[in-house]
Order: C-alpha cells, then sequence, then structure tokens
C-alpha cells in the first residue's frame, strides 16, 4: 500500500510546507511530497496543525522571508523551529 503525504511542498527551497490531512498531531513522522520532482522525506511535526496550514521545514527566526509554493510570502514575526506550526502568530505578509 502506498503512503499518503501528511504535507506538501513545491519546491526544494521552500521555507514551509502545507498539511493537507485532518487532524495532524504532535510528533507525527510526516511523509512529504515536493510536487517539483515527486521526491519525500521525512520531518517530525512538533505540534498539532490544522489541514491548510504551514509547518516550518528549516529553523527561521523573525525578520526571514517565507517561502511556499516557490513564492515569497511574507515574513517572519517570531522565531519557529523546524517541525513548528507557522501562521499568523508567527509570520505575516509584507503587502501590510
Amino acid at each position: 500500500m502506498t503512503e499518503i503525504p501528511h504535507l506538501l511542498v513545491h519546491d526544494h527551497d521552500d521555507s514551509v510546507g502545507v498539511v493537507v490531512i485532518e487532524g495532524l498531531l504532535a510528533n507525527t513522522d510526516m511523509l512529504v511530497c515536493v510536487t517539483h520532482d515527486n521526491s519525500t522525506f521525512r520531518l517530525t511535526c512538533s505540534e498539532d496543525v490544522p489541514i491548510g496550514h504551514k509547518v516550518a521545514l528549516k529553523d527561521m527566526k523573525a525578520g526571514d522571508t517565507v517561502f511556499k509554493y516557490g513564492e515569497d510570502i511574507g515574513i517572519m514575526k517570531a522565531d519557529v523551529k523546524k517541525g513548528e506550526h507557522l501562521h499568523i502568530q508567527n509570520c505575516k505578509t509584507k503587502r501590510w
């Protein structure tokens, strides 16, 4: 049986991936699929994260640019560690 990915990433240079399953729980060993080349890797999620939200693929500091789907989507407001939930509490758009 083929394992279903927990997280989708567009490009290897992305700094976040998007949760694509319901009920992602802390300490889950996630299968991450990179859609650009259909490669996969493993990452442990350190927090419960809702479907559609983002997970950090690497440690990031306040002021770092966030990349999702190969695009600049915003700036970090706070530090996060690899595997943590990334959302409005620690990231914001650069548009306003």
